[in-house]
């Protein structure tokens, strides 16, 4: 099987792979690496390849790389301006630092 097959993979595993595929260029990445991106985000879910080759009940699939890319790359970041999240990232760093100096550690968030 040459590097790169498919073949392994289920219907189901390509539509997903489609589709993630196409949410990553509607946010503007190129065509190979939104490719890229999407089968290596099946392979983390999934385990790899779902057709037939072996025994027993398989694993379950992890959505968590599912949902993280859903995270990161909102409508929510996506709409503000990059001065709007500059200036945002900029007040995080100068919290950060303030209590660095201070010895707090900072505020963990719970999910």
């Amino acid at each position: 099987m040459p590097r790169g097959d498919k073949s392994k993979y289920s219907r189901k595993q390509k539509r997903q792979a489609e589709k993630i595929e196409t949410g990553y260029e509607k946010r503007g990445v190129s065509e190979g690496e939104a490719e890229r991106r999407a089968w290596a985000t099946i392979n983390k879910m999934t385990g790899g390849g779902r057709r037939a080759g072996g025994s027993g009940r398989g694993k379950k699939t992890n959505k968590a790389p599912a949902r993280k890319g859903g995270r990161l790359g909102s409508k929510a970041a996506a709409k503000r301006s990059a001065a709007a999240r500059s200036a945002s990232a900029r007040k995080a760093a100068a919290t950060r630092k303030r209590r660095a100096k201070s010895g707090r550690k900072t505020a963990k968030r719970s999910r």
